[in-house]
């Protein structure tokens, strides 16, 4: 088994996090609670990466501001390689959401970072991110220079790259590259997007013949499409399809059960899973996420998920 660090490339987000008291009032005003967390879908899959006890490499930027600093020594007191974050103005960006009495988010703004400084660090440091990489996860809605730069680095060091979004609008810019991924992992709204298509009423096990179906046309070598409660699907171009039920655990927030899912899934496949066996990581670390106030994974360690062998 591969003993060499995930690299993660992506942005930091500050969340905040609005919690009605009573039923929520979609346009009323709503007394309730507001939190802040360190967000972000790169920042999250890198500390859910470090929380099953594996030591991810993380490629972004913080504020240089005394939040930025509590963002860099949380993610190396959890043990994630940060050397490749550049401390800048404007590095990190703002996710304003308001949740139901679900946890669901019920709407959502954001406010996207800089990407300079990210595009820097790959163009000068590159060689010394990637040499010794088991894999890449990747934003793809990060800037174009920024994915571009991060699958000729890929390419060129024969690293496979999972990939997620955060907005599929602006990934859908970047669909010749979501092509050349190993598998790229979406939520079920955003595969209809991508998909330009309607699969709401389609059962879980015939969408994920459907899904193969799909990847095969679209030129995708392997998807997955997380379907909340109901669990997933899976499919690969050549080889194997099928569903992966959820865990049902009590819910106090959604928030980053997307990202969590994703490493998952990225962990399993680096370390020699099949497809099927990664989504019941990611699976298992989406269900631990939602019982929890952070958008991130409890602790775990790597034997827990048969990932004998792997970094401590």
């Amino acid at each position: 088994m591969p003993t060499m660090p995930i690299v993660v490339v992506g942005n930091v987000f500050v969340d905040f996090k609005g919690f009605p008291e009573g039923v929520f009032v979609p346009t009323g005003r709503n007394a309730g609670r507001v939190e802040i967390v360190h967000g972000g879908v790169g920042r999250n899959v890198a500390e859910d990466i470090a929380n099953v006890d594996l030591k991810p490499r993380f490629v972004s930027m913080v504020d240089n501001t005394a939040q930025g600093a509590e963002v860099l020594r949380r993610l190396q007191k959890c043990r994630v390689d940060t050397r490749f974050v550049s401390v800048v103005p404007d590095g990190m960006g703002i996710w304003l959401a308001v949740m139901d009495n679900s946890g669901d988010v019920v709407a959502s703004v954001s406010k996207r970072p800089k990407m300079d400084a990210m595009l820097k660090l790959l163009n000068e440091q590159g060689d010394a991110i990637f040499t010794d990489a088991a894999s890449i996860v990747i934003e793809m809605d990060v800037d174009r220079e920024v994915a571009e730069a991060a699958f000729r680095l890929a390419e060129s060091y024969g690293i496979p790259v999972y990939a997620l979004v955060a907005n599929m609008g602006i990934a859908l810019q970047r669909r010749e590259l979501i092509q050349k991924t190993a598998c790229f992992i979406c939520n079920l709204q955003e595969a209809e997007i991508f998909f330009a298509d309607n699969f709401s009423d389609i059962d879980p096990e015939l969408l994920a013949a459907e899904l193969q179906k799909r990847v095969r046309a679209g030129g995708l070598n392997a998807m997955v499409v997380t379907l909340g409660s109901k669990g997933a699907v899976y499919a690969e171009a050549e080889g194997s399809s099928g569903f992966c039920p959820a865990v049902p655990v009590p819910v106090y927030d959604t928030s980053g059960a997307g990202d969590a899912f994703c490493a998952g899934v990225s962990i399993g496949l680096s370390y020699g899973k099949t497809l099927a066996e990664a989504c019941v990581i990611g699976s298992r670390l989406a269900s631990a996420t939602i019982k929890v106030a952070e958008s991130v994974c409890p602790h775990f360690r790597p034997e827990e998920f048969g990932l004998t062998g792997a970094e401590e």
